[in-house]
């Protein structure tokens, strides 16, 4: 288990996107090319044993997981079962979340209650607009069931999707997804699950300030930007009403923590309140506490 205390922070959002066992999807590579580009990151992709090593490295522990966006996109998924057995090996550093693309309905939600009992998987992670779906469809609901049912957390993409930037037709990317309010019907129809809003979700930023201010179950996760373009009323909120609310998260391998952990020092934020959105909200959402 993960020794909280002497942990320097947690990282919510990382991304597994080399199999152990598979070569890149081609069709996954080009948009993989243009994110590179967007981000200004390596094309490289880590391995998750090298991002495992990475964190280790730091004292960070991570919640990392892929993303099924086998309908939306026609992208051979990476198996969810990779990444809870590396976390299984290495449970002292790393969290393992799953994703499931809501396509997938009813057996959907038989994978995900397998992987939940089976792998010992913490939480789910959706990409609407990846995965080509409006969150509050009815479609979804049998895997957020289950979730529900194990009292677990769920990642919600919202924002701009750096995903399909620059591609034509955006890689056939639906931004319209990426609204959070979106999200406030399932909020509301599973008041026990905690929702994570991925990334300050602009051009919406305001939709998920008062989605969290208003839903005792909504949390921000702060990925995908520096801190140094952070809106400002997203610094503001953090130090004040919403301070229990947001979390830090990077979105490794495009933004690396440290640099994302440089850039919060400057960017506003209370001393008191930084720690609390680099580890301690987290150790709540994610039930990491004794």
């Amino acid at each position: 288990m993960i020794d909280v205390a002497n942990i320097r922070a947690i990282d919510i959002h990382t991304h597994a996107e080399v199999s152990c066992h598979d070569p890149e999807d081609p069709v996954m590579g080009k948009y993989f090319d243009a994110a590179s580009a967007y981000f200004k990151a390596d094309r490289r992709r880590p391995t998750i044993p090298e991002t495992i090593a990475y964190y280790r490295e730091r004292n960070i522990a991570f919640v990392m997981f892929t993303v099924d966006c086998e309908a939306g996109m026609g992208v051979k998924r990476i198996r969810n079962e990779e990444v809870a057995e590396a976390a299984r090996d290495n449970r002292d550093i790393m969290i393992p979340f799953a994703s499931i693309d809501p396509h997938k309905g009813k057996l959907g939600a038989q994978e995900a209650r397998r992987l939940i009992e089976d792998y010992g998987v913490r939480g789910f992670k959706f990409h609407p607009p990846m995965q080509d779906f409006n969150p509050s469809d009815r479609m979804a609901y049998p895997i957020y069931e289950v979730i529900a049912e194990y009292g677990l957390p769920a990642i919600f993409h919202t924002g701009h999707s750096g995903i399909g930037t620059g591609m034509r037709g955006g890689g056939g990317i639906r931004l319209k997804y990426g609204q959070p309010i979106l999200v406030d019907d399932v909020a509301v129809d599973f008041p026990d699950m905690k929702i994570i809003l991925a990334h300050p979700s602009w051009p919406w930023t305001d939709e998920s300030l008062s989605m969290a201010q208003h839903k005792t179950n909504v949390f921000i996760d702060l990925s995908g930007w520096s801190p140094k373009y952070f809106p400002p009323q997203l610094i503001q909120y953090a130090n004040t009403q919403l301070k229990t609310k947001m979390l830090f998260g990077s979105d490794f391998p495009l933004i690396s923590p440290d640099k994302w952990i440089e850039a919060a020092r400057a960017a506003g934020f209370r001393d008191d309140v930084l720690p609390l959105i680099l580890k301690d909200n987290a150790v709540k959402v994610l039930g990491l506490g004794a």
